[in-house]
C-alpha cells in the first residue's frame, strides 16, 4: 500500500487520528455526528447553530447571487466587505485600520489560522504555545508546518491559565503564541493579566502573536478585549475572526485575519494557494452583518447566555458538576459524579442511554496530558431553547 505523504502523517498525528496500526482515523465530531443521526439524538457535539442568521443578512446574499457576484472575487477580499472589517474593528475596539493593507478575508477562521501558521513558522525547532485543551485543528496545522506544538494547562473549574505555566511555556524558541478568547471548548474568557503576561512574554522572547476571536461578540461577563488593542501588542501580533458564530452562517466561511501589512502579506502569499479566495455573494452579506446596529450584537449575546444557563441548569439537575462558561458556545460539565471515568466512553453510550450528543474533552487534548480532563464532557449551547429543554429532560434520566 502506498505510504501516506510525511506532512500529512504529521497532520494526523498531531491531531491524534492516527490508530495502533497507522491508520487514519475520523474526528471525535465525525464519530459523534454520524451516532446522533444514526440513533436520532439530539446533537449537542458540534458547534453550529439550528437557526438562520439575521434576515438582513440573507437577504444580502440572496441579492449578491441574483445580481451576479457569483464569480472570483479579488484576491483580498471584495473592498466593501475589507472595508466593513475595518469599520467593524474601529467601532468596537478603537483599532485604526488601513481596509487595502491590514485586512485580508479567508475562507473561514480555520484557513486564517492556516495560512498564519504556515507562513511564519519558518524552522523545524520553531514552537507554536497553546492552551490546552485547545480547538483541534491547532495541533494538526503546527504539525502540517513542522513545529512543535507546547501546552499550556487549563484546569477545571474556571480554566484560566496558571501565569507560571505559562512563563515556563515560551522561550527564545516560540515563534507564535496561539490564543484563543473567548476559548473553545471551555468557554474560558481570560483574564486581563493573562493578556498582560502574554503580551509581555512575547515581547521578552521575539514571538508573534496569532489570536482566534471568532466568538468576541459572544462574552457573556464583560466586553471582548483583543490582545492587538493592548500597549505594545499591535505590531506583533495577527487577529483572526469570522462571520460563523455572530451571524449564525457557520457554512458559509467568510472569515478574516487582521494585523500590521508585513505579517498579513506573508499570510496572503500563503493563502493563495490554498483556496486562493471564496464565498463571492457571501462576502457583501457578511459586510452587511457586521455594520448592523449594536442592538443586534447585544441581542445575540444575551440569547446565548439564556441558552447557556438553560442547558446548565439541565446538567445540574441530571447529576453533573458545571462550570459556568464566560464565552463562547460551549458549557463543560464533570460527568464524574455520575459514575464515569472515561469522557470518551460515556460520550458514546450517551445517545443510547439518553438520546444526547456531547464531545469528550479529550478530543481536545495531547495524550499525555488527556488524563487531566478524563471525565470532562463539553455540550454546545447554540441550539433553539426548546430544544436545549428537550435535551435536559433526558438528561434528566441520568440522574
Amino acid at each position: 500500500m502506498r505510504q501516506i505523504p510525511g506532512a500529512w502523517r504529521r497532520t494526523a498525528a498531531g491531531a491524534g487520528l492516527v490508530g495502533p496500526d497507522g491508520s487514519i482515523r475520523p474526528t471525535i465530531f465525525a464519530e459523534m455526528s454520524a451516532l446522533a443521526a444514526r440513533t436520532g439524538a439530539i446533537n449537542l457535539g458540534q458547534g453550529f447553530p439550528d437557526e438562520d442568521g439575521p434576515a438582513q443578512v440573507l437577504e444580502a446574499a440572496r441579492a449578491a447571487i441574483a445580481n451576479g457576484v457569483n464569480q472570483y472575487p479579488p484576491g483580498r477580499g471584495i473592498p466593501d466587505l475589507l472595508a466593513a472589517i475595518a469599520e467593524h474593528q474601529q467601532r468596537f475596539y478603537g483599532l485604526h485600520l488601513d481596509p487595502a493593507r491590514h485586512v485580508l478575508v479567508t475562507a473561514g477562521a480555520t484557513e486564517a489560522l492556516a495560512a498564519a501558521l504556515l507562513a511564519l513558522l519558518e524552522d523545524p525547532d520553531d514552537e507554536v504555545v497553546v492552551f490546552e485543551p485547545y480547538y483541534d485543528s491547532y495541533a494538526a496545522i503546527a504539525a502540517l508546518a513542522g513545529a512543535r506544538l507546547v501546552t499550556v494547562p487549563l484546569r477545571w473549574p474556571d480554566f484560566q491559565p496558571d501565569l507560571d505555566d505559562l512563563r515556563a511555556a515560551v522561550t527564545d524558541r516560540t515563534r507564535i503564541i496561539l490564543v484563543n478568547d473567548p476559548h473553545n471548548p471551555t468557554g474560558a474568557v481570560f483574564a486581563s493579566e493573562v493578556r498582560d503576561e502574554i503580551v509581555r512574554l512575547a515581547d521578552r522572547h521575539d514571538a508573534l502573536i496569532v489570536t482566534d476571536e471568532v466568538y468576541e461578540h459572544l462574552a457573556f461577563d464583560r466586553p471582548h478585549v483583543p490582545i492587538a488593542t493592548l500597549p505594545g501588542a499591535w505590531d506583533r501580533t495577527l487577529t483572526i475572526s469570522s462571520g460563523g458564530k455572530t451571524f449564525s452562517t457557520t457554512g458559509w466561511k467568510i472569515g478574516w485575519i487582521t494585523g500590521p501589512a508585513p505579517l498579513v502579506d506573508a499570510v496572503l502569499a500563503v493563502k493563495q494557494f490554498l483556496t486562493y479566495v471564496n464565498g463571492s455573494p457571501f462576502q457583501p452579506a457578511i459586510a452587511t452583518g457586521l455594520r448592523l446596529g449594536d442592538d443586534f450584537f447585544a441581542v445575540i449575546a444575551g440569547a446565548l447566555l439564556t441558552k447557556r444557563d438553560t442547558l446548565g441548569a439541565g446538567l445540574r439537575d441530571a447529576g453533573f458538576d458545571v462550570s459556568v462558561p464566560s464565552g463562547s458556545y460551549f458549557t463543560v460539565a464533570d460527568a464524574g459524579p455520575l459514575g464515569a471515568t472515561d469522557a470518551a466512553a460515556f460520550c458514546r453510550e450517551l445517545p443510547e442511554r439518553v438520546g444526547v450528543v456531547a464531545i469528550p474533552l479529550t478530543a481536545f487534548a495531547t495524550p499525555e496530558h488527556s488524563s487531566d480532563y478524563r471525565t470532562l464532557v463539553r455540550f454546545a449551547a447554540c441550539k433553539r431553547v426548546e430544544v436545549l429543554q428537550d435535551a435536559a429532560a433526558r438528561l434528566s434520566a441520568l440522574a
